[in-house]
């Protein structure tokens, strides 16, 4: 019988020379589905890769003074790594830069053009560079990108347009017939309440400005803007429009497109759209899942955590981060991550339940049976509990993976690694060794934590990559007929007879006070390598006031260049504990949220704080008062008597820059 058929896609990243954990989290859930159906016997392609076009690459290159190709091929051998790293099991990796993707986007856009779809008019509007967006007057905030907060520019060029417009009551109708193809719900709705229902203007397909793209073959001064160009390589990549078009007849529709929900808008606006156009299937389904976050702010290497996912791995094994990122925050929600809170998972879930729970059962069946499993199976009080326990956890993890419930997912296999634990104190197999008497029950008590542990391992196999394997060699069993997905619906088949072997601890316990203390020291390391900041600026908080010389000190433009001031809105302020002058704040800077503690208790209540809009010296090394880190200074006037902080009195946007 044929295989049923799966294919599932990540975005094609943006060539970044500054990868974070962050970058890992799509494509390592996409991994896990993945990894997950073939191991149900699917027949799966998984598909990612690399968006390399746009103003902003060529900007970049020309920074660096290399040509856009060289910058995105050094850049993405480096993504090419990472999922190597990460054990990324991607069937395919696509570049826009690759040669058939480029020519079938070109005919791509001249079908669209040749049916009416696309018409030369002119673009005047505010574009976001890093966002490469275009925006109506209407659509900014603060005069700033809506999306990521940041400055934009008014352009005015010659432009190809894609008319969307004409699709909006289509995309609408399609939407509310088929409620599984947006999710998870709220994302829907956001997308025909805020987009579909207000109105869909046509869309700038084409750019002049700048000629690193794909060029429009009718008309070479322009070339095809990133819709197009991205979002049709889950297509291209299939061989859409090419001699050999077996894999697009073979996979597509796409079963599910896992996308961050920032970019939702794109893949259930714009890409169903272009598909409708185009004559073609819809996929049948987009996920868009929260953010990973660091300090209650969207993922950064400059907040005071080590987020280098290669660094990561090397210290604490692949296994650990990638469970981290699936069990750590439910699939379409934020999340936060945190060195002390992996740290943490480690130590609890993988060193003590997991871990411990391996050892301990190999090291009995070592020490009572002389390391070979017995024949013996009995059915009691602790028994019917733990077998119905791990087997509801057998049985329940298609649905929840089905619905990309990880979190979820790991949760019930932890519920049946925890029970199996507790069965090992219920039945004392130390007691039960004092006696011969009870030689049979200590069999069977033995065979049940194999065989639990034998299920829980296959399991955790579209998770964890490394783990299962290091349990199968010390309960000696290799990869087969025991291994397989089917086979952990079954309890009792795990073999006797069979020798453990002992080996080292799957996660050894990591010092947590320890290891933050040397994280610290590599953030710090990697601080002070950067470029001599103003020392003024570098000053925690408090010296720095306390240190101000007498009198005035006359400084060049370039000294006063190095403090870095920006506008900043207070979103929250809260008092800190055993500290009457201290607030501890929360700052919008654009796409940013700081956190900053400032001695100003006495003249502002919390009421009066918020919303206001401040200004921050920004490039502050972070320091810890009271025990809360603050990460920056904000300004204010005092005399003996009051203070009074330093405001902008217009809504100018949070991030600007004060000069």
């Amino acid at each position: 019988m044929e295989k049923k058929k799966f294919y599932i896609t990540t975005p094609i990243y943006y060539p970044s020379d500054k990868l974070h954990i962050g970058h890992s989290y799509t494509t390592v859930a996409a991994d896990a589905i993945a990894r997950y159906k073939r191991l149900k016997g699917y027949d799966v392609m998984f598909l990612t890769g690399t968006d390399e076009h746009g103003q902003k690459i060529q900007r970049k290159a020309e920074e660096q003074g290399v040509t856009p190709q060289e910058y995105v091929d050094k850049i993405v051998a480096g993504i090419k790594e990472l999922w190597k790293l990460m054990k990324i099991t991607n069937d395919k990796f696509i570049r826009t830069t690759d040669d058939f993707h480029q020519k079938t986007v070109q005919k791509i856009f001249k079908k669209l053009y040749d049916q009416g779809d696309i018409y030369k008019s002119e673009y005047e509007g505010w574009y976001c560079t890093p966002c490469e967006s275009f925006w109506t007057k209407t659509q900014l905030v603060d005069g700033k990108c809506p999306d990521c907060g940041r400055e934009v520019e008014l352009t005015k060029e010659e432009s190809y347009f894609f008319r969307l417009s004409k699709y909006q009551d289509r995309l609408i109708k399609y939407i509310e017939e088929h409620p599984e193809f947006i999710q998870p719900v709220s994302r829907q709705n956001e997308m025909l309440n805020n987009f579909l229902k207000p109105g869909l203007e046509d869309l700038c397909v084409s750019r002049t400005t700048f000629n690193w793209g794909v060029p429009v073959t009718f008309d070479e001064k322009h070339v095809v803007y990133v819709w197009i160009d991205a979002l049709s390589n889950y297509i291209t990549a299939l061989g859409y429009m090419s001699e050999d078009d077996s894999d697009y007849k073979k996979y597509w529709p796409a079963d599910v497109h896992l996308v961050g929900k920032e970019i939702v808008r794109f893949h259930t606006i714009i890409w169903p759209a272009m598909l409708m156009a185009l004559g073609e299937p819809l996929p049948k389904q987009v996920f868009g899942h929260g953010w990973l976050l660091l300090e209650g702010g969207k993922m950064s290497k400059s907040k005071g955590n080590v987020v280098d996912p290669v660094v990561l791995v090397e210290k604490y094994g692949l296994d650990a981060i990638r469970y981290f990122l699936l069990r750590e925050v439910p699939f379409g929600s934020d999340g936060v991550f945190s060195n002390e809170a992996l740290i943490n998972r480690i130590n609890s879930d993988l060193a003590n339940d997991l871990g411990n729970l391996v050892s301990r059962t190999v090291a009995m069946i070592d020490k009572y049976f002389n390391g070979v499993l017995p024949e013996e199976r009995q059915s009691g009080e602790y028994d019917d509990d733990l077998i119905k326990t791990v087997m509801d956890a057998a049985g329940m993890i298609d649905d929840m993976m089905d619905k990309f419930q990880f979190s979820n997912s790991l949760t019930e296999i932890w519920k049946a690694i925890s029970r199996t634990n507790k069965y090992i104190d219920e039945t004392m197999p130390w007691v039960l060794a004092k006696d011969e008497s009870n030689k049979s029950r200590l069999a069977a008590v033995m065979y049940n934590l194999a065989e639990s542990i034998r299920i829980i391992s296959i399991l955790l196999q579209p998770f964890m990559p490394e783990t299962p394997e290091k349990i199968w060699h010390q309960l000696g069993i290799e990869n087969g007929e025991y291994t397989t997905w089917e086979s952990s619906k079954t309890w009792g088949i795990y073999p006797a007879g069979i020798s453990v072997k002992k080996g080292a601890p799957l996660f050894p316990r990591i010092d947590v006070k320890k290891e933050l203390e040397e994280l610290e020291k590599e953030i710090e390391k990697k601080a002070s390598e950067k470029p001599q900041q103003n020392k003024e600026s570098s000053k925690p908080a408090a010296k720095a006031e306390a240190e101000k010389p007498a009198g005035k000190e006359l400084i060049t433009i370039e000294d006063f260049a190095k403090i870095d001031l920006k506008v900043a809105k207070v979103l929250e302020a809260e008092k800190i504990e055993g500290a009457d002058k201290l607030l501890k704040l929360k700052l919008q800077l654009g796409d940013e949220v700081r956190q900053v503690v400032s001695g100003i208790a006495k003249y502002y209540s919390l009421e009066e704080l918020k919303d206001k809009y401040v200004v921050l010296v920004a490039n502050l090394k972070p320091v810890k008062l009271k025990g809360v880190e603050s990460q920056g200074m904000i300004l204010a006037a005092s005399d003996d008597s009051n203070l009074s902080l330093i405001t902008v009195d217009k809504n100018i946007g949070s991030g600007t820059t004060v000069r």
